[in-house]
Formats: structure tokens, C-alpha cells, sequence
């Protein structure tokens, strides 16, 4: 009896996923109308059919290739792409029935990843209603999925509404705003498709975005491992498993039903397991299983980021991002070259966001162990100069004070924009902020000169005001708030009560975003940087957890959110 039921649910979610599963051959969400491939290169086409069959994908351009389904009936095989394009189709066939994929596009694909600030929306942040009447866009292809976590590695998404979607103002409004900006930008600048890769889970470490292999024997991955170990179980792995095999079902049901709303507002989204913790999506690899490995290697030219928040509750968690963030790229990199046959590029373009301001506008020359944002944003600055053919997106003029999530996430889409047109396309861009290069100390002052391409057209404060960010320091380590005074494409920095200076820190606190920051003339901010390698945090003292700040609301009224003053982006 428990076979047929068996045997008739496997029957009922082969039926009820229409965008994975075609009769005998089953796709991944990946491969659906509307999809877009990346273009003049070999693209791998994968999914599933009955074992030994042999399998042929035909598309409309004139490619043509073969596959034989292996034992478990998974095939895989690569498909040339030409130029960039429209209007394409893609049949795909075994012996015993074809399937056809519709309205496919040839372009430039992205992957864009991270935690909350990576999934907040278009239709949450600032400027959305505008953004609605001009967000029409049927080249520009957008892949979202719900977001999952899993204990072990999954072949394909369970969101059976996952799909590729044309950009229209309902789906730019669902979309990620850095993702949506990002490819808009690119979309514009170069005129031909694009397509992003959205995945992204609030709330998640680093660690979870990796495979646990690879951070075996990482100190904060062991570390990890023995906390996780101590938590009790307040429920079982086979009873939080069961339970998530009912919930599936009643999921799975719904959607044959005809069912994608939740409620006005949101989609139906699979189910995950909550209890115990340690099947969680705080867990080692967790994310990874369910929201990387799934899409590798569907041809991508590039990755953007946005995730540290989580990395950053202490200084000593937020100085090891350095070494973390360098080994997700080069584990990105090497497996997703490897599993394409060569045809993702080994060292493709990862574009890095730094972390914006958040918590009450910095007063104090340079703050302790207290600000690990800060900490953290210096890190991202030294990964960049570690591995190669990556970059990073300056945001501390974005924020807010108060909420986590804040609402100015058009001015990061764009920089990623700039930094991929620039970088990896070759356009006149320019795509960074002024770049602290070098320090020179020069009897009583010390002059910081900026990488040249960096500086644009210039250097510019962002108010008609003396710059007044930069702290100046001498061999006793007491900081100062230095007289700053641009002199061409250099800062000359100066205090009174410094006579002998040995070190500088600009933009050195949780929020520097309301003093008078350094720009170039496009428009782009000056990134935090340190010229001292003074320690950071005290390991044997104990560690300041970073935390919300509460907001003093006033009765009956409700605060509104309000955009910050930056100069204007003028590319």
C-alpha cells in the first residue's frame, strides 16, 4: 500500500511541475520559455530522461548536440551560441517525445547572490512608482527563485513557480533593486540582452553560501561546528523531516490546483525546515546545497555580491571575511569552469558590495571594536586587491540609520553596472570612487594620493564644506579629526594636535554617511581605508556584539523614510 501511494506521488509532482517536467524528459527551472543564454560560447544543457536514452537538443540557430542519459537518467551536454539574439527556440527530444523552448534570448548572463539586501525589492525601495512606468523591458530576462536551504545538495529548485521572466513593472517590482539596476544599466549601455540569476536568503553567513569540504579546518567553520554540536534538539531530524514532507505535499497540491498566491501580496514558496537549528539555514553549506548548486553550471559571465551583514556581529568575525570571501570566489570559479567543460571562464569577473552605513551618524574620529562594519568594509578592500579580476562597490552614502533593509538601493545597482561595463565590457566608464593608492608624511602633514583612474575627473567633497572625515594619528594611537584640503588629485591632512603623524583612517565608524565625504566628479564615494595595520580587536578580551539600534518613535506618528544627499551620478 505504501509503494502506491509512493509511486502516486511521485506520479502527481511529475504533473504538477510544469516548468521542470515534460512527460519522460524533465528540465530544471532554469530551462523554461523566456530563458536566456549566455552568448558565443558553449552553454551546458542538462536534465532528465529515461536511463540510456540518447537525447537531442536542436535550436533554432542552427546548434545541434547529443547526449545519452546515464543510469540515474541525468544527461548533460554543451550547445554553441552565436551572437546575441531574440526570438530563438530550443527543442529538446528523446525516443519517445520532444519538448520546445520558447521566445529564448542570447546575450549576457549574471548571477547576482546574498543575503536580505541582495533580495530587497524594487517595489520597497525609493523611487518605485517611477520606476514602474518605464520598467517595460522584454530583453531583459530576470530567473528568481524562493529562497531554500537544504542539508544536502539538490540537482534542481523545489519552487515550482521559478521561471525565467521578461522584465515587466510587476516583475521589476518583485525583483531584487540592486539585480533590477544592475541589468538595467547593462541592459541600456551595451543594447542587447541580459539576463540575471537572482538568489538570494536573508539572514545567512557566509558559511552557508560554501560547501562544507572546503571549510574544513577554517578556524571560524570549526568553531561553528562545536556551537552547533552543543544545541539541543528540540525536535528530531526524522520528525522535522516528516513534517516537511507533509507540508511539501499540501505545497505541491496547491500549485497543481492552479494556486500561486500565498496571500494579495505573496507567491506561494516551497517549504523549509525551521527546527531543529541544525538542519536550519543558518548551517555550513546549507544555502549552497539549495540555491548554488542547483544552477551549476548554467553559463554565466559574472557574479555581484551583497552579503557581510551577517559576518560582521564582531570584529573578529568581520576580519576573517577577508579570507572567506576569497575562497567562495575561487571555489565559484574553479567549480563552475570545471562542471561547464571550460566554457565558464575560470577567473570570471565577482563584483563585491561593501557594507553601507547603519547605526547613528559617526562623531568620533575613528570608532573601536564597536564598529565592525567597519572592519568588515576594510576587508572587502583587501579581498579586491587579493584575487584577481574582482572589484567592489562603494555604499556608505547609502543606509539608514535605523533599518537594516534601507530603501536606497538604486545608487549600488548602478555602481555594480559601472564596475561590469568598465571591467569586464571594455566601455569609457569610470568605475570607481577615489582609491586610496598611497600616504606620504611630510613633516607635520601627510598627503594620500588616490589611484589614478579612480580619481575621473577629479576629487570633489560632497558638500560645498571642508572635507571632515579624515582622522590622523600619531605613534601614540590617539586619533584626531584632521584638516583635510584637496590639492589636484591628492588630500592633504594636517591636525594640530598631531605634530608627528604616522597613520590615517577615513570613513572609520558604523555610519559616516552625514559627514562631508570624499567624491570624484561622476559622482562615485571615496571607499573607507586605514594606511596603519595597527590590531583591529583585542582576541583576549571580550567580544562587543554589534546590534539594531532601537528608533524613538513618537505616539500615533510613523516615521518616514527618507533618502539620503549624495552628489549626482553623472554617467
Amino acid at each position: 500500500m505504501k509503494r502506491i501511494i509512493l509511486g502516486a506521488l511521485v506520479l502527481v509532482i511529475a504533473l504538477i511541475t510544469p516548468n521542470i517536467s515534460f512527460g519522460k524528459i524533465k528540465l530544471t527551472a532554469l530551462f523554461t520559455d523566456n530563458m536566456i543564454l549566455q552568448q558565443q560560447t558553449k552553454n551546458t544543457i542538462w536534465g532528465w530522461s529515461n536511463p540510456g536514452n540518447k537525447v537531442t537538443v536542436k535550436a533554432s540557430w542552427g546548434a545541434r548536440s547529443t547526449a545519452k542519459a546515464d543510469e540515474n537518467g541525468k544527461w548533460q551536454l554543451l550547445l554553441d551560441t552565436p551572437a546575441y539574439g531574440t526570438g530563438f527556440t530550443i527543442s529538446i527530444s528523446d525516443k519517445d517525445e520532444t519538448v520546445e523552448i520558447k521566445n529564448v534570448a542570447i546575450g549576457e548572463v549574471w548571477l547576482a547572490a546574498g543575503q536580505s539586501n541582495m533580495g530587497f525589492a524594487v517595489g520597497s525601495c525609493f523611487g518605485a512608482e517611477e520606476e514602474a512606468k518605464v520598467a517595460d523591458m522584454p530583453d531583459f530576462r530576470i530567473f528568481r527563485s524562493s529562497r531554500e536551504h537544504w542539508h544536502e545538495p539538490l540537482e534542481q529548485p523545489r519552487d515550482l513557480l521559478a521561471k525565467w521572466k521578461v522584465c515587466t513593472p510587476e516583475v521589476a517590482a518583485r525583483t531584487s533593486a540592486v539585480t533590477y539596476y544592475f541589468g538595467k544599466k547593462l541592459h541600456q549601455e551595451l543594447g542587447i540582452p541580459v539576463g540575471v540569476i537572482q538568489q538570494a536568503y536573508a539572514g545567512t553567513p557566509i558559511e552557508g553560501w560554501m560547501p562544507e569540504d572546503i571549510q574544513v579546518g577554517d578556524k571560524r567553520f570549526d568553531a561553528l561546528t562545536v556551537e552547533i554540536a552543543k544545541k539541543p534538539l528540540k525536535i528530531s531530524k526524522e520528525d522535522a523531516l516528516a513534517k516537511w514532507e507533509k507540508q511539501s505535499e499540501i505545497y505541491q497540491k496547491k500549485i497543481a490546483n492552479g494556486e500561486t498566491m500565498k496571500n494579495k501580496t505573496r507567491e506561494l514558496k516551497p517549504p523549509t525546515i525551521v527546527k531543529p537549528a541544525i538542519m536550519g539555514h543558518q548551517i555550513p553549506s546549507h544555502i549552497f546545497n539549495a540555491m548554488i548548486n542547483p544552477i551549476r553550471p548554467y553559463g554565466i559571465k559574472g557574479a555581484i555580491w551583497y552579503q557581510g551583514e551577517r559576518n560582521s556581529k564582531d570584529a573578529a568575525q568581520a576580519a576573517h571575511y577577508r579570507y572567506q570571501i576569497a575562497l567562495l570566489i575561487n571555489y565559484y570559479r574553479t567549480s563552475w569552469n570545471e562542471m561547464s567543460g571550460g566554457n565558464v571562464s575560470k577567473d570570471f569577473p565577482f563584483q563585491i558590495t561593501q557594507l553601507p552605513s547603519w547605526h547613528q551618524p559617526q562623531s568620533k574620529p575613528v570608532e573601536g571594536v564597536e564598529a565592525t562594519w567597519s572592519v568588515n568594509r576594510e576587508m572587502m578592500r583587501l579581498a579586491v586587491q587579493d584575487v584577481e579580476n574582482t572589484s567592489m562597490v562603494v555604499t556608505i552614502d547609502t543606509g539608514d540609520s535605523i533599518a537594516l533593509h534601507p530603501k536606497n538601493k538604486k545608487p549600488i545597482g548602478i555602481r555594480h553596472a559601472y564596475q561590469a561595463l568598465k571591467n569586464t565590457y571594455g566601455k569609457d566608464f569610470v568605475a570607481d570612487g577615489p582609491s586610496y593608492k598611497e600616504s606620504k608624511i611630510q613633516g607635520n602633514k601627510v598627503v594620500i594620493r588616490f589611484d589614478k583612474e579612480s580619481v575621473g575627473s577629479g576629487l570633489i567633497p560632497a558638500k560645498a564644506e571642508p572635507l571632515n572625515t579624515f582622522a590622523i594619528a600619531g605613534a601614540d594611537q590617539k586619533w584626531h579629526w584632521a584638516k583635510a584640503e584637496i590639492k589636484g588629485n591628492a588630500i592633504v591632512l594636517s591636525s594640530k594636535e598631531v605634530s608627528k603623524p604616522v597613520a590615517v583612517r577615513y570613513a572609520w565608524g558604523m555610519n559616516p554617511s552625514q559627514r562631508n565625504l570624499l567624491y570624484n566628479k561622476e559622482g562615485l564615494p571615496a571607499s573607507p581605508f586605514r594606511t596603519d595595520d595597527w590590531s583591529l580587536y583585542d582576541p583576549n578580551k571580550e567580544v562587543r556584539v554589534t546590534k539594531p539600534t532601537k528608533e524613538k518613535k513618537a505616539k500615533g506618528k510613523k516615521k518616514e523614510a527618507k533618502d539620503w544627499d549624495r552628489p549626482v551620478m553623472t554617467q
